[in-house]
């Protein structure tokens, strides 16, 4: 018997028309969780990845650079090279017109804190909001924006 899901049939892909594909950008440093993630998002949610980064360095390199266009940028806290936080504050030093969301492990209180204190939209946690990601990127898609977009 065939266990995999047919996505053929989900229902975003009969989207209405007024949900947009959201261009995002992912920073996460393992492998399984980025492509999990990236499976997940582009089967539920009109998202196209754009680009991915493992380590602080290259993703800031990326976000930095004007021809390299998102409208959401999902981090992680904990990278191969530097960090997150690293990420989002360098994030607040360009000019963006992207949405930053974090998706850890680690989002404490003190954590999901410091993230929105450094310019993050959202934080969700890995283990148990990964619904409220899926419904904040399908809001973000359908034109909602600040707390139109929130879960």
């Amino acid at each position: 018997m065939d266990l995999a899901l047919n996505f053929s049939e989900a229902p975003f892909q009969s989207m209405p028309q007024s949900m947009s594909q959201l261009k995002t950008y992912i920073v996460e440093d393992s492998p399984v969780i980025r492509e999990s993630l990236i499976a997940t998002l582009e089967e539920l949610v009109p998202v196209n990845v754009v680009g991915t980064a493992e380590d602080e360095l290259s993703a800031v390199q990326w976000l930095a650079q004007p021809q390299n266009k998102c409208d959401l940028v999902i981090v992680d806290i904990f990278l191969k090279g530097g960090s997150g936080l690293g990420v989002l504050r360098a994030a607040n030093e360009v000019p963006h017109n992207y949405s930053m969301v974090v998706l850890s492990n680690y989002a404490t209180k003190d954590m999901r804190r410091k993230c929105m204190e450094l310019g993050a939209d959202r934080v969700f946690d890995k283990s148990n909001e990964i619904d409220a990601l899926i419904l904040y990127c399908s809001r973000l898609a359908a034109g909602e924006t600040g707390n139109g977009a929130l879960a």
